[in-house]
Parts: structure tokens; sequence; C-alpha cells
């Protein structure tokens, strides 16, 4: 505002004060792995590192940009096992670091994972990623040493009955395969990326 005094001239500016831009609840960001990680090496208390992939905005504007940086840590690890048991991967998501410097505590939960032909996805669990079971792969493989075996006993004994004892062995070898492998890890691999949701507002001061 301008007011007149005599020779002088006396200029009134009023400052506003901008309020801190917010990140709304329900907001959903997809993040991309920086880092590697796998349920056969990692460790409860291992870095994850990851970047958005996706900006967020809110009123008309880019709050969080694309590289922005994003820590969590492994909160829960679990190998798959040999006879039953999946692999589970819990990731505890803590710190948004903006390009600017600016570093914001927060707690997203993960909505989903690029499982790609894993077939691992994220359970009702508090932020676990889930691997798919195995038993269809199990019994294939079991079928097929039976087939195998079979094969192999009929042409050595010419015979039914050789081709039944064939059919017992292959189908006990691949028993014991299946009972001494492990089923599939859970991987999240470096470039996968990892789609969260905000469960209430983060304000970005």
């Amino acid at each position: 505002m301008l007011l007149s005094s005599g020779s002088f001239l006396v200029i009134s500016l009023a400052a506003g004060v901008a309020g801190a831009a917010e990140i709304p609840r329900g907001a959903h960001v997809l993040l991309r792995m920086e880092n590697s990680i796998s349920t056969r090496t990692a460790q409860e208390g291992d870095y994850v590192y990851l970047k958005t992939a996706s900006p967020i905005s809110a009123d008309g504007q880019i709050i969080v940009p694309v590289d922005s940086y994003v820590q969590g840590v492994v909160a829960q690890t679990k190998r798959s096992g040999r006879v039953t048991g999946r692999a589970e991967l819990a990731i505890r998501l803590e710190t948004l670091t903006l390009t600017q410097g600016k570093v914001v505590k927060f707690a997203p939960h993960l909505s989903s994972v690029d499982s790609g032909d894993s077939g691992q996805k994220v359970t009702g669990k508090e932020n676990v990623v889930e691997q798919a079971p195995a038993r269809g792969k199990d019994a294939e493989r079991i079928a097929i040493l039976a087939g195998s075996g079979a094969s192999i006993g009929g042409i050595a004994d010419r015979s039914w009955k050789g081709a039944g004892i064939g059919a017992a062995a292959g189908s006990a070898v691949g028993l014991a395969s299946v009972l001494l492998t492990r089923g599939k890890e859970v991987e999240l691999r470096q470039g996968s990326t990892l789609d969260v949701v905000f469960d209430r507002p983060v304000a970005i001061e």
C-alpha cells in the first residue's frame, strides 16, 4: 500500500505467509528400487533405497517430484521352507528426501509390487510381500521324474512290471528332490517398482 506523507513516500508491504504443502490422504506414488533385496540374504534392519518414479500432486501443483529419495528398512524377513512355508519380506518406509534436500518422515503402506512372472504379491499383513506357493510346480516335477522313470524301467525290463518299478523310483526321486529344495524367495530387484498409498496426510513444510 502506498501512503503520501509530505515529501516522503512510505511503502507498506504485507508479507503473506504461504501455507505448508500436504500430501493428501489416499495419495498413491510409484517407487523404484535403487538396490536389490531378497529373502535369501536380507536381515532385519537392512536399509532399502528407492526413488519416486511418479510425482505427487496436490491443488494443481507438484509437491513431490520424480526422483525424490525414499529410505526404508527391512522389518521382517522369512526364507521359504523346504516342505512348507512361503518366503515373506516386510519393508517399513521411513523418510522421503525431496530434491532440494528437505527430509520428511512418513509411513505409507505397500499396495502392490511389480512381480513379473514370480507370483509374489502384497498380502493383507502390514507391508508384507509374500511369495506364491509352489505346490503346482512341485507336483509337475514329481510327475516328470515319475514318467522318466517309467520309460527307463520299461525299456530296461521290456515289461509293464519294469515300467511300474521305474515310475515308483522316479516318484521317489522327485519327492526327495522337492523335499530337499527350498521354494522361491521374495526378490525385489533394482529397477522393480512398488505402489504405495498414504493412510494419513503428510505435511511438507
